[in-house]
């Protein structure tokens, strides 16, 4: 869910609500059945309720699912556990994640997009033990360990080009 916009007091039933969705998917294919089924259901919802016209469904922005190239993730992994330590390199599982970044590997240029741990170490163990839940990247509550990532990202970067650069 992104965004309900509607109305202007609480009373009076609006002509208008807009709802804005973030849409994602593993696959090409079940983006394309999502989108239908969304579009679908919109129009099936409006017609049990008599509205006097059909809804408008509008993609505005469509990125496609990230996809790591596996040869390249284990390159990158065998370079960056050495500088890291190998408890600070983790291959996570697959997460919905969408950016443009997606058309690089699209355009058959083997990619990898890396996250980087960005809470203060001491902070991220205490929430390890507590089961807190710490707010992630496009959170409102999201505040990074500016010198600490800064640092770490240039390291993964810097490690990263001069292993690509040299094999």
């Amino acid at each position: 869910m992104g965004t309900i916009h509607g109305g202007t007091k609480n009373n009076i039933i609006p002509d208008e609500v807009k709802l804005q969705l973030t849409v994602r998917s593993y696959k090409d294919e079940v983006r394309k059945h999502l989108l239908s089924a969304i579009e679908r259901i919109a129009d099936a919802e409006a017609a049990a309720a008599g509205a006097e016209k059909k809804p408008a469904v509008e993609v505005v922005e469509t990125v496609k699912a990230v996809y790591n190239d596996p040869a390249l993730n284990q390159r990158l992994v065998a370079a960056l556990e050495p500088v890291l330590g190998k408890g600070n390199v983790v291959q996570a599982a697959p997460i919905m994640a969408s950016d443009d970044f997606a058309e690089y590997g699209r355009a058959g240029v083997p990619s990898v997009m890396l996250n980087l741990g960005a809470v203060n170490p001491t902070r991220f163990e205490a929430a390890q033990r507590s089961g807190e839940i710490l707010p992630g990247l496009h959170s409102s509550g999201f505040a990074p360990d500016a010198e600490l990532s800064l640092k770490t990202g240039i390291t993964v970067e810097t490690t990263a080009v001069l292993e690509l650069l040299t094999k």
